[in-house]
């Protein structure tokens, strides 16, 4: 994994956590589509794994250093070694289920590690040039589980009331707050979009779909919580990537983009969907992947829906997702079936399909 980047007038983007599902999406995308270098700044827990920027390893355009964003002098030194025109934050705990069991780690890098790295920024942009000062940009990437949890109709809007019910969507809450807070108060030059359910390859499999994915290959059992009736709405990850880059670039200082699929899908219409599409793909099964479904305890404080309003991107920037859901998720279990030794070199750490989020007894 190369460690430094070539010298060169290019524009480089700062990317924490780069390495992990979104944000190396978005590397892979930047990489490929733009004329920009990309330096990765990623901790590499659990879910964050350099395989899933194995395509970009070698591009002379791309550097990757170890760190997390609650490092305040590793980050410093990160921002003065190669001077960032923009930093892009997707670093953060991200799986509700892990905070539930263990909510410290999600206080520690998500609101402490966004606070430090706000400093670092802070400092950084108040030494650049007034034509560089103009040029940056600090874009947060957040989550709609900050808005909590809808009824059957209506959705979150930028200006939805917060009501997080996780400690993870509270730690998010949190870190929002703090961006929002540092251009008000400093003037530091942000922007927040606050996304909807991802899906798509290089998923860490703890999450809903990929783990239904390989459990279904695997004939292994397809748990869903409750029954199976929560409502999220889906996002494709490509199409969320190419929404960041547009606030990026075109995003008004200080604005919250929402960002959503427009694909309203209960879990269980989901996991139907993943065992017709395994079982198309996969004709020589010894199973029925549908027989494997089993309605387990649901976990502490599920919010019953998630549905985003995007329409406020679509006209000031016009982005609309270019994939539906059904296409874009049968190409997703196409991936996982063509790419089992990502998955056996990811099921190589901690986690190895068991189920989180219980919450104690």
């Amino acid at each position: 994994m190369s460690s430094a980047i070539q010298s060169s007038s290019q524009p480089t983007l700062l990317v924490t956590g780069g390495a992990g599902f979104i944000g190396s999406c978005f590397v892979r995308q930047r990489l490929a589509q733009d004329d920009v270098r990309v330096v990765v700044l990623d901790k590499l827990t659990y879910a964050g794994n350099l395989d899933s920027l194995a395509p970009v390893s070698d591009d002379p355009n791309f550097a990757f250093e170890q760190a997390g964003i609650e490092d305040a002098g590793e980050v410093r030194r990160i921002l003065d070694q190669y001077q960032p025109v923009q930093i892009v934050n997707f670093a953060a705990e991200s799986h509700v289920d892990r905070s539930i069991d263990g909510p410290a780690e999600f206080v520690m890098t998500n609101v402490l590690g966004t606070f430090y790295l706000l400093e670092e920024a802070r400092r950084y942009y108040s030494e650049r040039s007034a034509t560089q000062q103009a040029e940056f940009r600090f874009l947060h990437v957040s989550t709609d589980e900050v808005y909590g949890s809808l009824g059957p109709t209506g959705k979150f809007t930028e200006q939805t009331k917060y009501a997080p019910n996780s400690p993870y969507s509270a730690s998010k809450a949190s870190s929002d707050h703090f961006v929002r807070a540092y251009h008000h108060t400093y003037g530091l030059p942000v922007l927040i979009t606050n996304c909807s359910n991802n899906y798509g390859p290089y998923q860490f499999p703890e999450k809903l779909i990929p783990l239904m994915i390989l459990n279904a290959i695997a004939g292994k059992p397809l748990p869903l919580y409750g029954d199976g009736q929560n409502v999220r709405d889906w996002l494709f990850v490509e199409d969320h990537c190419q929404a960041i880059w547009r606030v990026l670039q075109a995003g008004e200082i200080g604005e919250v983009y929402n960002i959503g699929g427009d694909a309203e899908r209960t879990n269980l219409q989901i996991v139907h969907t993943i065992c017709d599409v395994v079982e198309e793909l996969v004709p020589n099964l010894d199973h029925r992947p549908r027989e494997l479904i089993q309605f387990v305890q649901d976990r502490p404080g599920h919010d019953r829906r998630y549905a985003i309003d995007a329409s406020k991107i679509q006209a000031q920037l016009g982005w609309q997702p270019s994939h539906d859901f059904e296409t874009a998720l049968r190409t997703t279990v196409r991936w996982y079936l063509d790419n089992s030794l990502w998955t056996q070199r990811v099921a190589d750490g901690s986690y190895a399909g068991q189920r989180l989020g219980i919450g104690a007894n």
